[in-house]
């Protein structure tokens, strides 16, 4: 597996959480935002992806903000995934069809 590109805000020239910042992605990779899945563990972001039609899956990351845990542990009820990690990640995506 390999990839097909790397995409940062410094590139597109809006930044997460603004709407612009991910549908300029799924434009410049030719595809529908519905075709996307943006994976991350922070809700701001899922939240954001999600408001404009990209599918999520959150990652828990509990050591991420050290001993004190994240500010956001709790998966938003609306997320298409939920997963401990990215192995069972790439499992689940491996067997969805």
């Amino acid at each position: 597996m390999g990839w097909d590109a790397i995409i940062s805000c410094e590139m597109i020239g809006t930044y997460k959480p603004h709407a612009q910042a991910y549908l300029k992605a799924a434009q410049w990779l030719g595809l529908e935002p519905s075709e996307i899945l943006m994976v991350a563990c922070h809700h701001f972001d899922l939240n954001a992806a999600r408001a404009c039609g990209f599918r999520t899956a959150f990652v828990r990351r509990p050591s991420e903000w050290g001993p004190e845990g994240p500010p956001d542990p709790i998966p938003h009820p609306d997320s298409d995934i939920v997963v401990d990690d990215f192995p069972t990640l790439a499992n689940r995506l491996a067997h969805s069809g």
